[in-house]
């Protein structure tokens, strides 16, 4: 009998072994991320869809916005070329603009070439004799301004200017950045400005650190030993790998914090080295089978989700702790499994099946933590039913926590004269949670940021200097095709241009402005005259100018070739930077294309919406308050999350009337735990904390963690010895499960410092609100069923 017990144990052993190095070339070839769109809608709406790729891919979600500080103007401008020259070319670098018209390369003949076609300025009055004539005086002038040089290259073959006027319009000068020297610069002068374009999604956060690499590196290279300068960025990309190397600092740091503090603990009770390593195999186990688990299923593991691993120490450790500390001496480790393993099963039964309502999330990052902790769970156990008995010394047992019990126990003896007193806090905080009525919970997809409020200062300061598209209001229209929903943009240049003038917007983009629709670009070349007329035209326009007759002959020419030339269409932007910026704002939904117009500036959103519902040009049209739009995402998330949570608690009552068989049991098992939820909830929004969704996923855990103590302390034990050992056992454990997750109630992430608080103090008021409501149980036979 003892050979084939420990045949089975060497097998359990290997299949241990085996399981680790699988689950760890599993976690090496994982990738981690932070894209914040894990933790929104997988099937939303058209409108949330929308949402959602602006969030993963869309335009705003490419744009770094650098600034360099600290040192003379001159030498900050002078930078600013040099940054901006060594990042041009480079395949990462999608666009770089500092307001400099040169090193625009394709997108640059791209303008050039098809001006004429691209022009809104392009109209048969323009190329008459008087509209020659206008245009010719305006370049007079022109060439007088610090715009001369470059107009002075380009006027024999533009005369009308069309290539000046549409670099104003795709750069936004009108309503632009202070320049300085030909260099963008914020509006006090004290820093120089670079908007620059990647070309990887923003979620592709591994080509988004190379991308924030490179432009540090080339900053070096451009800074000399001398200079003072310093280089800042700011973004979503920047935010997002940011989020991630933050919550992989936390987690690791609240992980090694969180090991040496419960080690400490386990080495004070135990003075065994053996039954430390022991204690913490199962959950370093559970915590790497179920990133594995999470990697294997979505392809990534959010570095939320790794975060979450700490918190895997607090609860799984204490399987070893029961297991260790209600060994008594003369007793194999088995008999002591065989004894309590019913108790240990229906408590993490509760917890499979409390985290289970997680996985029917329509959110991919909450279904995430519910597959982590339930897999973490699971093979926790598993580790701590089969492997750990053959791992421990034959006759194995530990008296030193036996020399605890008879404090704790008399403490668990007279905690039921605080019943009165519990009662009152519960009804207490009824009260209070029902008369902050939905303020309880976080209405902000904010919630989520772990951005820390200078960095978020930081952004919205660049983003003024700049004039750069922020994730505020968005016009958006469609059509069945390409072309339609081009033409569909179109429509709208003219009340945004009148609500530009009229101060309610400072400027706006369109996918029109760099492919116009076919429609258009025909009406153009038919403003075109003729080579014979417009030469006509240009001979009389000439008249008392000084120019020389012959100087405009390319202008002939190139005027002639656009009048014939093939009309454009997204292939003609291939090898563009501006092709990019099409593909952002020009996108397939569903059955359709959807056009997408960034607005900039808006001062009034409400008078904005008015007048876009009151003028027949913007019919069709949708404003988004991105937002406003968000944080209803947030909403129906959080919605969704909290009817999943009233589902586990109520299939967690179910499965525990069905294990224990008894309503007086039940009631006993659940009292503790839903008036530690209570009261949790009530310290935490009496201490300021907006409830969020991550509060949630703690306050589930805290569910699944007091299960066992509730379980524990109402199981009969068939001695008063063994009875003092169970409640030493859940004291430990209850310890190291608040020092677990206390240590991330300190993380700068909003997300672990929500998890961690939450689950600190409710595991602590689940052990004692446990043994207040516990009954006095003679020692006995144990209850059928619950072991």
């Amino acid at each position: 009998m003892t050979t084939a017990v420990v045949r089975r144990g060497g097998w359990a052993v290997a299949l241990w072994l085996a399981g680790l190095i699988a689950c760890g070339l599993l976690v090496a070839r994982t990738p981690v991320t932070a894209d914040l769109s894990a933790f929104l809608p997988r099937s939303p709406s058209a409108t949330q869809q929308l949402l959602v790729d602006q969030l993963r891919d869309g335009v705003v979600s490419r744009l770094i916005l650098v600034a360099i500080e600290g040192d003379t103007p001159d030498r900050l401008t002078g930078l600013s070329r040099a940054l901006a020259a060594r990042l041009r070319g480079n395949p990462l670098v999608a666009a770089v603009e500092n307001g400099e018209r040169t090193g625009r390369g394709a997108d640059g003949a791209y303008l050039w070439s098809n001006r004429y076609l691209l022009s809104p300025a392009v109209t048969p009055d323009r190329f008459t004799a008087e509209g020659l004539h206008d245009a010719l005086r305006n370049d007079l002038r022109l060439l007088q301004s610090t715009a001369g040089m470059a107009l002075k290259q380009a006027l024999p073959a533009d005369p009308t200017a069309e290539i000046l006027r549409l670099t104003d319009r795709m750069l936004g000068d009108a309503a632009g950045p202070t320049s300085r020297d030909g260099v963008w610069v914020s509006s006090n002068g004290t820093r120089a400005l670079l908007l620059v374009q990647t070309t990887a999604p923003g979620f592709d956060m591994d080509a988004q650190q190379k991308t924030l690499d490179l432009i540090r590196n080339a900053f070096d290279e451009a800074q000399t030993a001398t200079g003072s300068a310093r280089l800042v960025m700011t973004g979503p990309a920047v935010f997002s790998v940011q989020t991630r190397d933050r919550i992989e600092a936390d987690a690791r740091r609240s992980s090694i914090i969180a090991t040496v503090l419960v080690a400490g603990v386990l080495l004070l009770v135990y003075r065994s080295l053996r039954a430390l390593v022991l204690s913490l195999l199962p959950a370093a186990t559970g915590a790497l089978a179920g990133v594995a688990a999470v990697g294997l299923s979505f392809g990534t593991v959010h570095g939320i989700t790794l975060g979450f691993g700490v918190t895997l120490l607090g609860e799984s450790v204490d399987y070893a702790i029961y297991l260790f500390t209600q060994t008594q001496p003369g007793s194999p480790a088995r008999r002591t499994l065989l004894r309590i393993w019913p108790t240990l099963l229906l408590g993490v039964a509760t917890s499979v099946v409390g985290f289970g309502t997680m996985l029917f999330s329509s959110f991919s990052g909450l279904a995430q933590l519910g597959l982590f902790s339930i897999t973490g769970l699971v093979v926790a156990l598993a580790i701590t039913r089969w492997g750990l008995p053959t791992l421990l010394p034959e006759g194995y047992s530990t008296d030193r926590p036996a020399r605890l019990a008879p404090v704790l126990t008399a403490l668990t003896r007279s905690a039921p004269a605080l019943r009165l007193p519990l009662a009152a806090a519960t009804l207490l905080s009824l009260a209070w949670l029902a008369y902050q009525g939905p303020t309880v919970w976080s209405a902000e997809l904010s919630s989520l940021s772990p951005i820390a409020e200078a960095d978020q200062q930081l952004d919205e300061a660049l983003r003024r200097d700049l004039g750069a598209p922020d994730a505020g209001h968005l016009l958006v229209t469609g059509a069945p095709t390409v072309d339609g929903a081009l033409a569909a943009a179109e429509r709208l240049s003219a009340p945004l241009e009148a609500l530009a003038r009229d101060h309610l917007i400072t400027g706006y983009d369109s996918p029109a402005l760099v492919l116009p629709s076919l429609e258009t670009q025909r009406a153009r070349q038919a403003a075109l005259p003729p080579p014979d007329q417009l030469r006509a035209a240009l001979t009389q326009a000439l008249q008392g100018l000084p120019f020389r007759p012959d100087a405009f002959a390319p202008f002939l020419t190139d005027a002639e070739k656009a009048r014939t030339q093939a009309l454009l269409t997204p292939a003609s932007l291939d090898g563009t930077s501006l092709k990019l910026k099409l593909d952002s704002l020009l996108v397939r939904t569903g059955t359709g294309w959807t056009a997408m117009l960034p607005l900039r500036g808006v001062t009034e959103p409400k008078a904005l919406a008015d007048r876009l519902a009151g003028d027949p040009a913007a019919a069709g049209a949708t404003l988004l308050n991105l937002k406003e739009e968000s944080d209803g995402l947030y909403r129906t998330y959080r919605q969704e999350a909290l009817t999943l949570a009233v589902l586990g608690a109520i299939a967690i009552t179910l499965l525990l009337a069905a294990a224990l068989r008894s309503v007086r049991s039940l009631i006993a098992a659940v009292m503790p735990l839903a008036a530690a939820v209570v009261i949790t909830m009530a310290l935490l929004t009496a201490l300021g904390q907006a409830l969020s969704i991550f509060h949630l996923v703690g306050l589930l855990l805290v569910v699944g963690v007091g299960s066992n103590y509730s379980l524990l302390f109402e199981r009969p034990e068939p001695s008063a010895a063994l009875r003092e050992r169970t409640v030493a056992s859940v004291a430990i454990a209850n310890l190291c499960t608040v020092i677990g997750f206390g240590t991330l109630a300190f993380s700068a992430i909003p997300v672990l410092h929500g998890i961690g608080m939450t689950v600190a103090i409710g595991a602590f008021l689940s052990l004692a609100f446990a043994a207040v409501l516990s009954r006095r149980q003679p020692a006995g036979a144990e209850v059928p069923g619950h072991g």
